[in-house]
């Protein structure tokens, strides 16, 4: 009986920390460079109409093997009932884009509803006025901050901090629902490691 084994390999995950899922050609660049490392033969005899079974002659351990090797290099998870539908190199690149697209929409779910400190400070030392509140991060709240902190100016600073543990990705989310503030010169700092104190969600929300 074979033992299922995962071998290192030389790829380098996919950025886990924000931003937005990968493109497809960096997926399929990524599927094939470990259908190569783990079946054998070179990266550019591979191809979207391959089959894994019956051209690469994969059985259900190295079939096993790979998925299990994709989560890791993608950060995903392939649920079996994915992978019993997979037959060709061009339907398992479209599952692991496809559940890693999930990934991110999951986050970025997670930051709409997500309560924060938000401190806006004008630009200037000392400051003439700040301005904290605790809320909610509904797109109300989200354009009822975009407003402020852009009729505070360039040079202007927006600290937005969420509850102790919240994850790099879903801060990188938040991060991408303020980014017209960045391009208008306003400064964005948003956390995940200040704890958030007992308080009711304002107005805003």
């Amino acid at each position: 009986m074979r033992q299922l084994t995962v071998r290192a390999l030389s790829a380098r995950p996919v950025d886990r920390d924000g931003g937005a899922p990968p493109a497809r050609t960096t997926v399929e660049k990524r599927v094939f460079g470990l259908v190569a490392d783990l079946l054998g033969g070179g990266r550019d005899q591979h191809s979207n109409g391959v089959s894994l079974v019956d051209d690469l002659a994969a059985d259900s351990l190295d079939l096993a093997e790979i998925a299990v090797a994709i989560e890791g290099a993608l950060g995903v998870s392939l649920p079996q009932r994915i992978l019993a539908g997979v037959r060709t190199c061009g339907e398992l690149i479209d599952s692991a884009a496809a559940c890693t697209r999930q990934r991110f929409d999951a986050v970025d779910a997670l930051a709409h509803d997500m309560p924060v400190r938000a401190r806006l400070t004008p630009a200037g030392v000392p400051s003439r006025w700040t301005i904290e509140r605790v809320l909610v991060l509904t797109p109300y709240a989200v354009e009822t901050l975009t407003a402020e902190a852009l009729r505070a100016g360039v040079g202007a600073r927006i600290e937005l901090a969420a509850a102790s543990g919240v994850s790099a990705q879903t801060r990188a989310s938040v991060r991408r629902r303020f980014r017209l503030l960045e391009e208008r010169g306003i400064q964005l700092e948003v956390t995940g490691e200040r704890s958030m104190e007992q308080g009711h969600p304002s107005d805003a929300a």
